[in-house]
């Protein structure tokens, strides 16, 4: 079926039948009784019943199947200028290593393991080792601040964790082991050990009877076989900031999660067993373990692992690099990347360098793209470029054009349609589905298709009150948006960043649009500042594109001008400001919320993936300056 609205309504009609097809894709050990388990509503849970190893349908079955010789891995460094590749074969056999080192220290099935590490091969071993024994990795981002990895560590309470001694960054060594051990000593919870991995670049400081060093714990191993578990076990913790400043667990299954990720390879991204793909992003982030790690392994793809920036490593062609020496046939980035590689290379003259034949198309998430910096990734490259929309809770897209049924035609500043799977709502604030066009909090029905969250990490009272309370029924993604006439999801902020002015309700997403269409902007924000009169009005911030030298002022007042003639008065927009760059964290999300909070002088919490706070005073110097932030 090559239909994409006959497949998707097969799979909103009987979903069982649908995703009982798409689980043949993986290997059983036993078969489920249930596709769907419904008997503890709104709980669902998927292929109740059914057996597997993760780690067997991503490495053994492949290295045992006729992929053994292909390449699993490809690492490539540029902060270390060098480049590692490993086949299935070889990486099944790391992986079964370290699994038997994790198990010789008292893990097994179950437990949780916490990954503290870089954009190294030795991350993906960790977390496949494991999947591989049946035990539940939380990997937090490298270089977390301690306090924030110390409330990882009693939510998680990991048996062990496995760590490195340092993290490169381009102007600078971020050394782990100090961060660890300070957040092991303000932690309640102690891990029984730390494993940690030396890099040439930085030797850490092992605790004695705590610490072991990678390499004698797997000289002391032996290779471990897969451990089976049920498909409805964990298999693995992932961290998502909370509003109240504790982290939620995000829980991920065994089953759903495989049949679902695997289904996405080809159908949303269309590529093939065998071709390479690269997500350009972090293992830390949700995007690493669904697409850099779990979907093109389970795939049988090879996958890029890129230690580096989009810019200054050593320049903004470096992904066109990667993209062309590894012959990659579909990339998937984050719209913040593109705008960073735009701003310092605005023609596209670096493109031209590389050979990019082999690129069929560039998939972005993670931060609304704009339709300026979409149509400048479509001239430039001449490919599809598809904004597609998800979350950490959903493990994948929530909507798509997936290129894998059919090539829809694409329309700047959506997401495209529902994916397969996923029943897609705008509804109002008492639960009822808003006209096409309309602003409306955005809301999946229930029940959530495989591969999204089950659950919140031992809280599940918090998991009703985050997502499932305020639509009965449904799904709250806390985004807010509207559906066209054609079915097309326009994803425009998030639910808090709808702004009312003097009772009209706005989206900062609609006058980010326009402010993104100015020909000297590069990148911008929009936030909602609270006014006695008007209760808040938009302020806007501008990035400007590399080599601009017009007067700020003027292109301020220009933008002024366009946002007055595109949405209309009834904005109250009336101030832009310049500024040299915005505040992001490290998977490049605009912090829009900690911005308001300085503009309205509410105490703020600095987020702990902030990626520079030095950006946060330049922010409200401007602030003050305009006469905000107290």
């Amino acid at each position: 079926m090559k239909n994409y609205s006959q497949k998707y309504a097969a799979s909103i009609r009987d979903p069982e039948k649908f995703w009982a097809a798409a689980a043949e894709g993986i290997d059983w050990d036993t078969r489920w009784n249930r596709v769907l388990d419904d008997s503890d509503r709104p709980f669902y849970r998927w292929f109740a019943g059914g057996r597997l190893n993760t780690c067997y349908n991503a490495l053994d079955r492949h290295a045992d199947g006729g992929r053994g010789e292909q390449l699993a891995i490809i690492h490539d460094s540029p902060l270390t200028d060098s480049q590692r590749s490993i086949t299935y074969s070889a990486l099944r056999d790391e992986v079964a290593l370290f699994a038997g080192a994790l198990a010789c220290h008292g893990v097994g099935k179950g437990d949780r393991v916490i990954v503290y590490m870089p954009m190294i091969p030795e991350a993906i071993v960790a977390v496949l080792a494991c999947a591989r024994l049946g035990a539940v990795h939380s990997v937090v981002f490298g270089g977390f601040a301690a306090n924030e990895l110390a409330t990882r560590i009693d939510d998680a309470s990991p048996a062990i964790i496995v760590s490195a001694s340092c993290g490169i960054e381009p102007a600078r060594l971020v050394e782990y082991k100090p961060l660890l051990d300070q957040a092991i000593e303000l932690a309640n919870h102690k891990p029984r050990h730390c494993i940690v991995l030396q890099r040439p670049q930085v030797q850490a400081n092992l605790v004695p009877g705590r610490d072991i060093d990678w390499n004698d714990a797997i000289a002391s191993a032996t290779s471990h076989d897969c451990v089976i578990v049920d498909a409805t076990d964990p298999l693995y913790l992932l961290y998502t900031s909370g509003t109240t400043g504790q982290p939620k667990g995000i829980v991920r299954d065994n089953g759903g999660h495989a049949v679902a990720l695997h289904w996405s390879m080809q159908n949303i991204y269309n590529v093939e067993p065998g071709e390479v793909y690269w997500a350009a992003s972090d293992i830390g982030w949700v995007v690493g373990h669904s697409y850099i790690i779990y979907g093109p392994l389970l795939h049988g793809n090879t996958t890029v692992l890129f230690e580096g920036k989009p810019v200054g490593t050593p320049d903004a062609g470096a992904f066109w690099r990667v993209a062309a020496e590894h012959q990659v046939a579909c990339m998937f980035t984050a719209p913040t990347a593109f705008r960073a590689i735009r701003q310092q290379d605005p023609d596209g003259e670096l493109i031209s360098h590389y050979d990019l034949s082999g690129l069929r198309s560039l998939f972005l998430a993670g931060e609304r793209c704009d339709p300026d910096t979409l149509h400048w990734a479509e001239q430039k490259l001449g490919i599809p470029v598809i904004d597609h929309w998800w979350q950490t809770e959903t493990g994948w897209a929530i909507a798509s054009n997936c290129l894998g049924i059919e090539a829809l035609p694409v329309k700047a500043g959506s997401v495209g349609p529902a994916a397969p799977g996923w029943d897609v709502r705008a509804l109002d604030n008492n639960g009822n589905d808003v006209r096409a066009g309309d602003v409306g909090a955005i809301a999946c029905r229930l029940p959530l298709p495989p591969g999204s969250l089950t659950g919140l990490w031992q809280a599940e009272d918090r998991f009703r009150r985050s997502y499932l309370d305020t639509f009965s029924g449904y799904y709250e993604t806390g985004d807010a948006g509207y559906i066209d006439e054609d079915g097309y999801i326009y994803v425009m902020s998030r639910t808090d960043d709808v702004i009312n002015v003097a009772g009209h309700r706005l989206s900062t997403g609609a006058i980010e649009e326009v402010l993104a269409a100015h020909g000297d902007v590069a990148e911008c924000a929009v936030i909602g500042a609270a006014d006695a009169l008007k209760g808040q009005l938009p302020l806007g911030f501008l990035v400007l594109k590399a080599g601009v030298e017009r007067d700020s002022d003027e292109i301020a007042a220009e933008t002024v001008r366009m946002v007055r003639e595109r949405i209309g008065p009834v904005a109250v927009f009336k101030t832009a400001v310049v500024v040299a760059r915005l505040p992001k964290t490290r998977s490049g999300k605009i912090l829009r919320s900690t911005m308001r909070q300085i503009a309205d002088s509410e105490k703020h919490r600095i987020p702990a993936t902030i990626e520079d706070p030095a950006v946060l005073d330049e922010i409200k110097i401007v602030l003050k300056s305009i006469g905000y932030a107290g």
